[in-house]
């Protein structure tokens, strides 16, 4: 179940949503011209280990503020191409609607949070790991659960393939991204209670960036009144202004 397209028009130009996608790929392409040696340090620098903050590496124990960084520049490194073009989709997807109802300014400031409660949460929940945790998913959790936090019944538009026959489906926001949040709240219990070293997925990461979100989003979205109102041509075909049918 991949999602394609979110119902709910925008306004405003998603600027901050440009400019971190922007931020990532450029991140990423320098990542991806190092060579060995060189993203062993890159990573060991600016990815996440929980080890070093909860059972210290001998050598590499954090102690000075600025070896917390990782907590926020981890969000900004990718595995690979796959994971890197997933989460940008994921973010254009849903990153601008949150964008336009929060503001520019608000909205990146919500994003750096949600990443670096995601880290949090990852590292407290994985603290023996000593595998570098990469990736933006944590805050693009914290986009996905504003999004269904304010739009908890705009329709996401999923494609699912039946073999080579692509299936369309419309789901409603909470169902869509319900769904995705259970999942990574049971894959993060299993691996809890089976004592993973945390070297897969950083489920708790979602989990945590998607409860900051949440909590977050009705807090820091700016009243109606502040917004203009929509143009004839702004809408989309068969969906009222808040995505629904």
């Amino acid at each position: 179940m991949f999602p394609i397209k979110n119902a709910v028009p925008t306004r405003y130009p998603p600027v901050a949503t440009w400019l971190l996608i922007g931020v990532n790929c450029v991140v990423f392409l320098f990542q991806i011209g190092l060579g060995p040696s060189g993203l062993e340090h890159f990573l060991s620098s600016f990815a996440l280990i929980p080890a070093r903050y909860f059972e210290p590496v001998p050598g590499a124990e954090a102690t000075s503020p600025v070896d917390y960084l990782p907590f926020l520049t981890n969000t900004f490194l990718h595995a690979g191409w796959l994971h890197l073009i997933l989460n940008m989709w994921t973010l254009w997807l849903f990153g601008g609607v949150v964008e336009d109802r929060l503001g520019h300014g608000r909205y990146l400031v919500f994003y750096l949070v949600c990443g670096v409660v995601a880290s949090l949460a990852h590292a407290a929940l994985n603290p023996e790991s000593t595998v570098p945790a990469l990736g933006a998913s944590g805050a693009i959790a914290g986009v996905m659960g504003a999004f269904m936090a304010m739009f908890p019944l705009a329709r996401v538009v999923v494609v699912v393939p039946i073999i080579f026959i692509p299936l369309f489906f419309q789901l409603p926001a909470f169902v869509f991204v319900g769904v995705w949040f259970l999942i990574n709240l049971l894959q993060g219990t299993v691996d809890l209670f089976a004592h993973s070293t945390g070297a897969g997925v950083a489920w708790w990461a979602h989990v945590g960036g998607f409860l900051a979100g949440i909590i977050l989003a009705p807090l820091l979205k700016q009243p109606e009144w502040r917004y203009r109102s929509y143009y004839p041509d702004e809408g989309i075909l068969g969906f009222d202004p808040r995505g629904r049918p």
